[in-house]
């Protein structure tokens, strides 16, 4: 059997999302983050060297990163998915491919760069440091996000936000590889900018995912999606 090295609040959400549609049994283990610094704990690092997660087990095999997890899962099982996942992977040489094999990569190539700035720029200031330091520090990550961070999140979520309004999905009109591995950056997206107001279609986007029972099995099992700052 399969086993989901989870950790909370993480990427790997997506990749409990992708097994709940397939139907494919696993063993999950649930780690949690250390409750004063968030970050993994030692003991992934058994699992696999980088002390990251996602990872999956399957027997000898050990694989981590989302996409390449993903692209496993698709290859090993997308046979036997059923009828709803018939495009799971789009046959090579088509628009859909082309399109699944670019939002695989921007999802973390370019997206969650800018995200994991986001938060990181968010919680420096609420960290312990002498009283002085705070306004200099807040100042400072304010600074950043303004000229920085949110001009390049601005222009992503409005490059989202035109390719949905023309495709009910990352790849076109039926669920692919690309959504799983973009769900992530959609939900981070929208739980640390203002973006969902300006975005209608990025929205109707995340409805859609977050309405599919198997996306809902694998919250239930795996917990909330995005840390908060």
């Amino acid at each position: 059997m399969l086993t989901v090295h989870h950790l909370e609040t993480s990427r790997s959400q997506r990749v409990l999302w992708l097994l709940e549609e397939l139907g494919v049994p696993y063993d999950l283990r649930l780690y949690r983050r250390d409750p004063r610094t968030k970050l993994a704990p030692a003991s992934l690092k058994a699992v696999h060297p980088l002390g990251k997660s996602p990872v999956i087990t399957d027997g000898d095999d050990v694989i981590a990163e989302s996409g390449a997890i993903i692209e496993y899962l698709a290859e090993r099982f997308a046979c036997g998915a059923p009828a709803d996942l018939a495009h799971l992977v789009p046959q090579p040489g088509t628009p859909e491919h082309r399109q699944c094999r670019f939002w695989m990569h921007y999802a973390e190539g370019s997206l969650m760069n800018w995200l994991v700035m986001k938060l990181v720029f968010l919680t420096i200031p609420t960290q312990p440091m002498p009283f002085f330091v705070r306004p200099i520090a807040r100042t400072l990550c304010d600074q950043v996000q303004k000229k920085l961070i949110d001009p390049n999140l601005s222009t992503a979520l409005d490059f989202m936000e035109g390719h949905l309004a023309q495709h009910a999905w990352f790849a076109g009109e039926h669920l692919s590889m690309a959504d799983f591995q973009m769900s992530f950056a959609v939900e981070a997206a929208l739980a640390r900018t203002d973006a969902a107001s300006h975005h209608p279609h990025l929205l109707a986007y995340r409805e859609r995912m977050q309405q599919r029972p198997a996306y809902q099995r694998a919250l239930a099992k795996g917990g909330p999606v995005v840390m908060g700052g």
